[in-house]
């Protein structure tokens, strides 16, 4: 048992949390939520050891094996997938090849009563002993079975780390941790980079193999899914619910409830003796009456309400003009790199008004078909757009792209035109940008203002087609769930890729399937796909396993 024990962290003279304490049991999968700000992350980091709290501690097992996935990676990039995955059981072949050293140093040494030839046999007996005792693995094949869970291919294998994006990175990481068999995973947004195939490949081993865990997500499935315990870090304080995170909503609303029927009799009570000693001060029979009521008021300890994070992210599309029958219409699409095919002959015709969804694993071409349509890339094929189409476009990297030198308001000063520019603070203040917070500059914004940002620029035109890449990573639960009800009121055409089969649910009513160089196109929602697809992708789990 891994036991966190009244720690408090400060910074700059503010408290960030104080007097937060609680036990990670094996089998606990845990939830760790809170507003962006609360210091989910740096408890984690506490955890591992990365960060000290001002003040508390963590206790573990000498030999607990604690692995720690951040939002963020600084990679190395000297070696081929294969052998950076390897490096997971760096300890094991270490302490190998350490007792084969020993082991020959024995056998050219004559001093065999000497101190040090009985330190050597004492050192080979304590490694041997312990190397000895690890589980015979098939190294090579559990790496393999690793990297294909996560979307690599045998091709992949051999192939150098920094041909791959930070995503493909995040995945190395994350099967480097699942390979280590650790007591304790911490996993910090896992799920931002990784496709739907591979959440489900993920879950289950969370679910079935990992011992302990403790997960920072916005995707509200991938926890639910995986989680059976929820702590929530609010005002300073924890709070530690014994259920996943739907269960959670349900008994966090109830406990607010409590605490306000009790916040409102306590501010009675003490409206009532503040009536009754401004009513009685000065009249000597009442003194002790008024001076004990005085103390205890003093004494009283104020009930709080937990915070509630009220503020919106109000996403109004601008209308628009009427777009052609047809907004995108594509014919014998091909596309490829040297000699690696994306996809070949794809078509495929997309309605005014139809909300479609791009799905398939990473690297199976759905930006790719993006670029094509935004005619950023050359092609094989024909791609029109439809007549009288105003396209908005968000990208994946869309946030990243902006002028870190500029402040918030500068940003959009920048693409307003005409009378719209006179609303600004208007606009931004919709977008949770309020106050201060339109001089900062960008360069210190966190991804999900970067994100929010973005989409303010998005949105400064009317459009009638708005191709979406991933505009959720980043993202907090609440901002998705805004989104998500702007686009279900979006009265265009809409093309959507995500990972987050929430956030897709009830959203795409055509999908567009990116697989072995093909373009599929199913005529069923995307709840219907998704659901088939958990199903077939479980089984094919299972046959692996």
């Amino acid at each position: 048992m891994i036991s966190v024990d009244a720690i408090g962290v400060e910074f700059s003279g503010q408290t960030l949390f104080s007097d937060v304490t609680f036990a990670i049991n094996d089998n606990d999968k845990i939830a760790l939520m809170g507003k962006n700000g609360a210091g989910k992350s740096t408890i984690m980091q506490i955890i591992v050891g990365l960060q000290k709290p001002t003040r508390g501690n963590v206790r573990c097992p000498k030999d607990a094996v604690i692995a720690y996935l951040p939002q963020h990676l600084l990679t190395d990039d000297n070696c081929t997938v294969f052998e950076e995955t390897a490096k997971a059981f760096r300890q094991i072949f270490e302490m190998r090849d350490e007792i084969d050293r020993l082991n020959k140093e024995l056998e050219t040494r004559t001093d065999y009563d000497s101190d040090a030839y009985m330190k050597i046999i004492e050192k080979v007996t304590t490694l041997g002993e312990k190397y000895y005792s690890i589980e015979e693995i098939n190294y090579d094949s559990e790496v393999e079975k690793a990297l294909q869970g996560l979307g690599f291919k045998r091709s992949d294998f051999t192939r150098p780390t920094n041909e791959f994006s930070g995503g493909w990175r995040m995945r190395i990481e994350l099967a480097k941790i699942l390979l280590q068999k650790p007591d304790l995973i911490l996993l910090d947004e896992p799920t931002n980079h990784v496709d739907i195939e591979s959440v489900v490949w993920l879950e289950n081993f969370l679910i079935n193999k990992a011992k302990a865990v403790i997960v920072i997500s916005h995707d509200k499935a991938f926890i639910d899914n995986v989680t059976n315990r929820t702590i929530e870090v609010t005002m300073g304080r924890i709070y530690d619910y014994k259920a996943n995170y739907t269960h959670y909503l349900q008994l966090r609303a109830d406990r607010r409830l409590h605490q306000i029927k009790a916040y409102k009799e306590q501010q009675k009570f003490i409206a009532d003796n503040m009536a009754f000693i401004e009513r009685f001060k000065g009249t000597y029979s009442k003194t002790n009456q008024v001076t004990s009521r005085e103390r205890m008021l003093e004494k009283l300890q104020i009930i709080e309400i937990d915070e509630v994070d009220n503020s919106a992210l109000k996403l109004r599309f601008a209308p628009a003009q009427r777009s052609g029958d047809y907004p995108v219409v594509a014919r014998d699409l091909c596309k490829s790199y040297g000699g690696h095919i994306v996809f070949k002959n794809a078509n495929m015709s997309i309605e005014r008004g139809q909300k479609v969804s791009f799905v398939g694993r990473n690297g199976e071409g759905k930006s790719t078909m993006i670029k094509i349509i935004m005619g950023e890339i050359d092609f094989e094929g024909k791609c029109d757009l439809g007549h009288n189409s105003k396209v908005g476009y968000f990208a994946q990297n869309q946030a990243s792209l902006l002028d870190g030198d500029l402040t918030v308001f500068q940003t959009v000063d920048e693409v307003a035109e005409g009378e719209i520019r006179t609303q600004i603070k208007n606009i931004l203040g919709r977008f949770m940008f309020s106050g201060d917070d339109i001089d900062k500059k960008v360069s210190i914004l966190s991804g999900g203002e970067r994100t929010r940002l973005a989409m303010v620029k998005l949105l400064l035109e009317p459009v009638n087609l708005l191709i979406l890449d991933e505009p959720t990573n980043h993202l907090d639960l609440k901002s998705k769930d805004v989104l998500k009800e702007a686009l279900l009121a979006f009265d265009g055409t809409l093309i959507l890729v995500s990972h987050d089969r929430d956030f897709l649910q009830g959203l795409a009513e055509k999908v567009f399937e990116f697989k072995n160089q093909r373009v599929i196109e199913h005529f069923e929602t995307i709840d219907d796909f998704l659901v088939r697809n958990r199903i077939e992708n479980l089984k094919e789990i299972e046959l692996k396993g």
